[in-house]
């Protein structure tokens, strides 16, 4: 089965929430896949893997800036734009938020 997360989407800076807020207690490591839900699209939520740029791992409250991989690339044709913002969970426990820099995979950015 061919892994639909081979190629960066978009890149993003990230704002994990520190663990006082509700944030995660341990870090996470680059290919962390948590759920994505996009300005605009409070009902479709699609998974991200994370590689981090310039650093393995990203501890509860720190920013760091990643390249994004998305599932649900065919949903989000034509959908994304740069300073979209975006949050990302752990089932419905929100982890952090983010806000798209670059948009690298031209068939996701909006016309």
């Amino acid at each position: 089965m061919k892994n639909k997360f081979t190629t960066t989407d978009f890149i993003a800076e990230l704002q994990f929430l520190n663990t006082e807020q509700g944030g995660r207690k341990n870090p996470v490591a680059s290919g962390y896949r948590p759920h994505i839900e996009f300005e605009g699209y409070p009902d479709y939520i699609t998974s991200g893997q994370q590689t981090y740029l310039g650093q393995d791992t990203v501890a509860p409250g720190e920013i760091v800036l990643a390249e994004i991989s998305i599932l649900s690339k065919d949903y989000f044709a034509n959908r994304l734009y740069e300073n979209m913002k975006f949050e990302f969970y752990e089932g419905k426990h929100i982890i952090g938020s983010g806000k798209v820099l670059e948009i690298v995979n031209v068939s996701l950015k909006m016309k």
